[in-house]
């Protein structure tokens, strides 16, 4: 069924929009009063803008298309895209190759062997074994301490890595008082994803909208400028998770697995745990308020990031061979692989195409809640079955097109993309803490579906409300 969407997804794309950028780029009238050279001319670079922007399109459907059924691989599918851009004379090669050097890329790569120094460490078990102590015998307690430290730790963490910490924690709590496992684990996850919308670098579509907005040229959110959506997302998350999301979240039981639940009990390095820790709160105040900070510490997000990870190394806080395989390279080159195409897409006037084609669907004078609705819902649903990071990158040029078209603000728009890229609720595949609980919590596919779409709505109520505050259209 995903592959017979995709591919009616990729007729669509490849055919409507080549069609339509055919018609819109070869029916232009000549002047009688230039030259014939300079028509000549004009109309050399009219077929050279009209196969740019069909290349561009088809390149952008190829990669819709292998994105939902992920035949290949996600980042070979992200580094097949500046290849096939260069090979077809849209990008230059140093334009094609431009996502490996953006300060974007980098910055992550930073944040991913930062965030491994509280792993490697301990730190990150030490914090969750407190929460658990803190919420006493309390199973409702526990679970909004456990939502709450997963939420704050994905807000500066990897959601992965935080999930991962904090489920054998979970679960051999639950073991041992006699609790049921699903209704702390399926929370656990679902705050994981929650938050990553309070900061910059608390997932990649945050850093993917920010990414467009300068390519463009336009304000770049601030670092903890998310969690003013963000903020009232997790709030009323945490809030239907412990009432009616928790009714519908099964109880079954679970086999033990022993090892699984309990973990392993190792030795740490006290020394090196406040190494990592001082580390992290270093980088984190200078991304926030490095540009009121005096001399050296002034410098740049990507630059902070990247000084915390060599740190982080030279203090053999990490091993250098476990700071590479700290690095998520998945979500590098999807990064490096697709920034180029929103480059191409803004270059050859595919994306202000594609918004044109959007806005006639909408009407004459669409409303810009119509516009962020739709963008919502498209966003949230692509999410569900494919990379976050995949779906905020195809969508973001095309948002920013089409705010420019309708001359609002594009930033409220992109705020509800980056959020609604996160709200991978509805299934076990839409993002790794999912995966990670469904053979510990005992989950179903449904039961992902049954308790994640009132979330969704509610996410999509939240961010009707906020955005137009925040970021006025």
């Amino acid at each position: 069924m995903k592959k017979t969407l995709a591919f009616i997804l990729l007729i669509t794309l490849v055919f409507g929009f080549a069609s339509f950028a055919m018609a819109q780029t070869t029916d232009a009238p000549a002047d009688a009063e230039k030259t014939a050279e300079e028509i000549a001319a004009e109309e050399a670079a009219a077929a050279k803008q009209a196969r740019d922007i069909r290349n561009t399109l088809i390149i952008l459907g190829i990669a819709a298309f292998l994105f939902v059924t992920e035949l290949i691989p996600l980042a070979v599918t992200a580094m097949f895209v500046p290849v096939l851009l260069v090979w077809t004379g849209v990008l230059t090669t140093a334009q094609g190759l431009s996502g490996l050097s953006n300060t974007n890329v980098m910055l992550f790569a930073g944040m991913f062997v930062v965030g491994a120094g509280l792993f490697e460490t301990g730190v990150a078990n030490a914090i969750g074994d407190k929460v658990v102590k803190i919420a006493g015998g309390s199973e409702l307690g526990l679970t909004l301490g456990v939502m709450t430290l997963a939420a704050l730790m994905s807000a500066v963490l990897s959601n992965t890595g935080t999930t991962a910490v904090l489920l054998p924690v979970c679960i051999g709590i639950a073991n041992s008082a006699g609790w049921s496992r699903g209704k702390i684990l399926m929370p656990l996850a679902l705050a994981a994803g929650l938050g990553g919308t309070l900061s910059l670098v608390g997932t990649p579509p945050n850093l993917a909208v920010n990414g467009v907005l300068g390519t463009a040229g336009l304000r770049q959110f601030g670092f903890f400028e998310f969690a003013l959506a963000g903020g009232p997302l997790t709030i009323a998350g945490f809030i239907y998770l412990l009432t009616i999301g928790r009714k519908l979240i099964p109880d079954r039981k679970v086999q033990d697995d022993g090892d699984e639940a309990q973990g392993e009990d190792k030795v740490y390095n006290k020394s090196k745990q406040g190494i990592s820790v001082a580390i992290l709160v270093i980088v984190i105040v200078v991304m926030a308020f490095g540009k009121q900070l005096p001399g050296f510490l002034n410098m740049h997000l990507a630059i902070a990031a990247l000084a915390g990870a060599l740190l982080t190394v030279l203090f053999k806080v990490v091993p250098e061979k476990q700071a590479y395989r700290s690095i998520d390279w998945t979500t590098i080159f999807l990064f490096a692989g697709m920034l180029p195409l929103a480059d191409a897409m803004n270059k050859t006037g595919a994306g202000k195409l594609i918004a044109d084609m959007v806005v006639g669907l909408m009407g004459d004078s669409p409303s810009p809640f119509i516009i962020m609705t739709a963008m919502f819902w498209l966003t949230a649903i692509l999410t569900q079955f494919m990379s976050n990071t995949a779906s905020t990158t195809l969508l973001a040029p095309i948002c920013l097109a089409i705010a420019n078209t309708i001359g609002v603000s594009p930033h409220a728009i992109l705020i509800v993309v980056a959020m609604a890229a996160s709200c991978a609720f509805a299934t076990p595949v839409g993002t790794p803490p999912n995966t990670l609980v469904l053979g510990p919590g005992g989950f179903k596919f449904n039961d992902y579906i049954k308790v994640g779409t009132p979330l969704l709505i509610i996410a999509y109520a939240v961010l009707m409300v906020v955005a137009p505050i925040f970021w006025p259209l």
